[in-house]
């Protein structure tokens, strides 16, 4: 009596210490959050672009999108109003949202107990029959659970700060090309502008050539200044087509959404530029590709761990067995007799590497760690060399362009009005007059690039310092009016 009740005590314990056990299991698993695993994007977003980003999953969320992208685009563009319907419209963008799902689901599966696998089997013949059930769970998943889930979450971490960085990727890129298409709107303007004044100068020239006051070499050169002029207006204006549709792609606009209207000019030059100070430790601090990365080496340095914890013993399986088996017989007085058995038990079955120890799989994930911490070592000297450039290529713009403004255009106009006074004079022939007309189309067509070039500079640096892609403003295009001899100036 006493032995029994020992024995229902001691099955009620185990009993309960299995309850425990699957309760802690169960109590160590994530759920899916919230916001779709966002929050560092939108951290992001938020304190280095002041934007907001939001994952479309619905009817409801798009109308809500478009809603607010149509209210920034009934007003003139400014590059942070680009950049937000950019983050509200881009579905390149959604598509990163949607893998960063993807790595969360990863995650959570993770942090799951392993799935138990049920194996049923029934033989059967004309006297006899016996049917098996079979449990398997596999041991060593359940004993590494928390650290496989602790590598997960490493793993998931590195994939937000990755979604951050194509947050950040998009924003500049956006930037990039608004200034573009702003700077190619200035330049037909221009041209436009000189065109007209061209085109008087022509009429004029043909009419003192019927008088006689004019010989035909300075009527045909009056005349083919005008041509070329009409064909770097040509150039400008798919120039200009381009720069427009890129920037239309950026933003992930169509139908009557592409008719947005832009700024006349580009914005002016700040009257004071960012310090260089301390701009490789800012650089180290903030990149985000530099957290996914450091994330991505924790994350394999848990998974080498985990290699060396189980290099000899791949995995173990515990199977609870269960079979029933029915009998019959036939007795010497013909009577049919039935046996029935019912069998229970355990089963264990592990893999041991006994070719190599387990040392295939330890050098595998030795190498990936090497690899990962290479990888991080690499970037992070990459990244003070590109906060270094890109500070250069800010700074080095921004004088360029405060010497076009403050020096350059101010002289060729001087020279342009005075070439005008001593034409009037008959002091300089046409041909004079010419080359100071397209030398200050050159200087007027470089001031428009330079100032261009400096709002792309100031993208990049941003870019070095938190993320987003750096060199982008580099291989730009430069539409260059004048090139060939002809462009749009403000003539005589």
């Amino acid at each position: 009596m006493n032995k029994q009740n020992g024995k229902g005590t001691s099955g009620q314990r185990l009993k309960l210490l299995g309850g425990v056990a699957v309760t802690l299991l169960l109590g160590g698993c994530v759920s899916f959050s919230p916001d779709a695993g966002l929050s560092v994007a939108q951290n992001v977003a938020y304190t280095e672009l002041n934007k907001d980003v939001v994952k479309v999953t619905n009817e409801a969320e798009a109308l809500a999108a478009q809603q607010r992208a149509e209210e920034l685009l009934h007003r003139p563009l400014t590059a942070d109003s680009a950049v937000q319907i950019a983050l509200l419209k881009n579905r390149g963008l959604q598509a990163d949202f949607n893998e960063l799902g993807v790595s969360e689901a990863e995650y959570v599966q993770a942090t799951l107990p392993p799935n138990p696998t049920v194996a049923l089997s029934r033989l059967g013949g004309s006297l006899e029959l016996e049917i098996e059930r079979q449990i398997v769970i596999g041991l060593f998943e359940l004993a590494t659970l928390p650290a496989r889930a602790a590598i997960a979450q490493q793993q998931f971490r590195a994939a937000q700060f990755r979604t951050a960085e194509a947050v950040l990727r998009l924003a500049a890129e956006t930037r990039r090309e608004y200034y573009r298409a702003i700077a190619a709107n200035q330049q037909v303007a221009f041209t436009q502008q000189a065109l007209g004044t061209a085109e008087t100068a022509s009429e004029l020239a043909k009419q003192l050539g019927e008088s006689g006051s004019l010989n035909k070499l300075e009527q045909a050169r009056e005349h083919a200044f005008y041509q070329e002029l009409g064909a770097q207006l040509a150039r400008a204006r798919i120039e200009q087509k381009v720069a427009r549709e890129r920037l239309i792609r950026q933003l992930g606009l169509w139908g009557r959404d592409i008719e947005f209207r832009l700024p006349n000019s580009l914005p002016p030059l700040p009257a004071r530029i960012a310090s260089a100070k301390d701009i490789e430790r800012r650089a180290l601090e903030k990149r985000v590709d530099l957290q996914a990365l450091r994330n991505d080496l924790t994350g394999v340095a848990g998974q080498f761990g985990l290699t060396n914890a189980t290099r000899f013993v791949t995995d173990i399986e515990l199977a609870g067995l269960s079979s029933y088996e029915r009998v019959k017989s036939v007795t010497d007085d013909g009577e049919i007799e039935k046996e029935k058995i019912n069998r229970r038990g355990l089963e264990i079955e592990f893999t041991i590497p006994i070719f190599d120890f387990g040392a295939t799989a330890t050098r595998g994930a030795q190498e990936t760690y090497m690899a990962a911490a290479n990888r991080l070592a690499e970037r992070a000297v990459n990244v003070r060399s590109e906060a270094r450039e890109a500070y250069l290529r800010y700074r080095g713009n921004y004088d360029l362009a405060r010497h076009y403004q403050g020096r350059v255009l101010p002289l060729q106009k001087r020279i342009q009005d005075e070439a005008l006074l001593q034409y009037s004079g008959m002091l300089v022939d046409v041909s004079q007059l010419i080359l100071d007309a397209r030398a200050r189309i050159l200087s007027n067509v470089d001031a428009i690039n330079a100032r261009r070039d400096f709002w792309i500079a100031d993208t990049d640096l941003k870019a070095a310092l938190i993320g987003g892609g750096v060199g982008g403003g580099e291989g730009g295009e430069t539409t260059t009016a004048a090139a060939g001899g002809g462009a749009a100036a403000g003539g005589h």
